[in-house]
């Protein structure tokens, strides 16, 4: 059983009294004492991927409990770590990034905090960027885009920096639309590749269109109300498991894909693909 919420305040001292004696200049470990919010910042995205691949590897919607337990202790010491260099630094310390969150939260859910009237889920959202907007504004972040965070992975980045688009209006009608668009990315990159140019593709204009394309398949996965970095995730998941049907069906006649042709492997990649698709007995 979980233990109780009073608990939690010990727990959380015992932890900020863990992390400060790790970065102490005299007792403290050479390693994290020698870190900074750059070196830091890349095991934070990391701590935040390994809690997404718990949950998303989960069975029936329930993940693998004592594993998300375990991803989510790395991701809160990473919080914790970032909290400790700033309170070094003079700036700020865990006890202001909790309030801080506590206080933002609050002002975000009037409905709940402030006797107005609840909303629907779809008011709360619009409502929620509204109150996002102006906190931008109160930053001097101006424009329509102004605080995607550059850091996101770049797909994910691009649905947002769309779906801001497309909340003054900027937006395809509907996805046929953007299918269309992607039709027309698609040759306008078939025409830096076809031949007879007297020089080979540019590699420049390459990367260009390949990088339209991919922001034209974020948008079409956002407004079909997907999360593109979702898609892929489960498209490189069936790759590798289709790939590995292909791998041990080539085993069981003594042979390695190395050996074969793609002809070979295809076949059996179909039939990998026919047996994920036959229903179950």
């Amino acid at each position: 059983m979980p233990l109780p919420d009073s608990a939690a305040a010990t727990a959380l001292a015992r932890l900020l009294s863990v992390m400060a004696r790790l970065r102490d200049p005299v007792a403290g470990c050479p390693w994290d004492r020698m870190q900074n919010f750059r070196s830091i910042a890349p095991y934070t995205i990391e701590e935040a991927y390994e809690v997404s691949a718990v949950i998303q590897e989960g069975n029936d919607g329930a993940p693998d409990w004592a594993a998300l337990q375990d991803e989510l202790g790395d991701l809160l010491f990473q919080v914790v770590y970032h909290a400790r260099m700033a309170w070094e630094s003079g700036q700020f310390g865990f006890a202001e990034v909790a309030d801080h969150i506590a206080r933002k939260m609050i002002l975000r859910h009037p409905h709940v905090f402030a006797g107005d009237e609840v909303r629907t889920a779809e008011e709360q959202n619009l409502a929620w960027e509204a109150q996002k907007a102006a906190e931008r504004a109160a930053r001097a972040e101006t424009g329509t885009l102004a605080g995607v965070p550059a850091a996101l992975p770049a797909l994910t980045r691009a649905a947002k920096l769309t779906r801001r688009a497309a909340r003054v209006g900027f937006d395809w009608p509907d996805a046929d639309a953007i299918l269309d668009k992607l039709a027309e990315e698609a040759e306008e990159l078939r025409a830096e590749l076809r031949p007879g140019a007297a020089s080979p593709p540019d590699r420049a204009r390459l990367a260009d269109e390949v990088g339209d394309l991919l922001f034209v398949l974020a948008n079409l996965a956002r407004k079909l109300e997907l999360d593109p970095e979702d898609c892929l995730r489960a498209a490189n998941a069936k790759f590798e498991r289709r790939f590995a049907a292909v791998e041990r069906a080539l085993a069981r006649e003594g042979k390695t894909p190395a050996e074969v042709g793609l002809e070979a492997m295809e076949a059996h990649w179909q039939a990998a693909k026919a047996a994920e698709r036959a229903p179950s007995a």
